[in-house]
């Protein structure tokens, strides 16, 4: 459990390093990996107390990582 729980954060702060480094998001290097970090926790407990998994862990990683990059800055972005 530990080790995965180490990996998901590992994981998920490349993934938003590597969005903000594309352009696939405009938050800032260090917004981008706390979202991004915060996303794969939520997913991570809930997926252990639900027993909810879609693929590996390092996939459901990536892909809450990618899904809290999305809805965070666009939910909270002025116009």
């Amino acid at each position: 459990m530990f080790p995965t729980l180490i990996g998901t954060v590992v994981i998920a702060g490349i993934v938003g390093y590597a969005a903000e480094r594309s352009g696939f998001v405009r938050n800032g290097y260090v917004p981008s990996i706390i979202i991004s970090v915060g996303g794969a926790f939520l997913f991570y407990f809930v997926a252990l107390m639900f027993g909810l998994r879609l693929f590996s862990p390092g996939i459901d990683a990536i892909l809450a990582s990618l899904g809290a990059l999305v809805i965070v800055p666009t939910h909270y972005r002025r116009k």
